[in-house]
């Protein structure tokens, strides 16, 4: 183990919280990671359920932040979710894991996640614990749509 770091994050409500994250050195890897708790998605400030109903098809909650912030999740989720559909296709597919069938094709890609982690609540959270225990989570969201930084 190598120690602990303090974690800000923010409930749907607003209110400010802290946590404390474990860092743990990987011996095969040679790196430190952070033990993220299933609330919070990496690299974001506000809590996954709070991402999730706001980027839900309609929203289902009510999360206070301002329009800005709600305007960059919408648009960085249009991204990523194309990236975690992939992902979560070649996690079943390496595991032979069972994939919901769909009746009709996908309404919407909330659909084609669906396939892979449910469409009940908690979806964000299993979608990325998923691709973050197998080492796929990518933090800069220009490698994932193909852009530069300077594009």
């Amino acid at each position: 183990m190598a120690g602990s770091r303090k974690r800000a994050w923010y409930k749907s409500s607003g209110e400010r919280s802290r946590l404390v994250i474990r860092r743990l050195y990987c011996e095969a890897c040679d790196k430190i990671h952070h033990e993220l708790p299933d609330i919070l998605v990496p690299y974001k400030r506000y809590d996954a359920e709070s991402i999730e109903g706001t980027v839900s098809t309609p929203p289902r909650t009510e999360a206070a932040v301002d329009e800005a912030t709600i305007f960059r999740w919408k648009n960085w989720f249009q991204v990523w979710v194309a990236y975690a559909i992939g992902c979560l296709r070649s996690i079943a597919i390496r595991f032979d894991l069972p994939v919901e069938e769909l009746s009709e094709s996908p309404q919407t890609v909330l659909h084609s996640l669906g396939q892979y982690v449910g469409m009940e609540e908690g979806w964000l959270k299993r979608a990325v614990r998923s691709m973050t225990n197998l080492n796929l989570w990518v933090t800069d969201p220009f490698r994932i749509s193909g852009r530069t930084a300077l594009e």
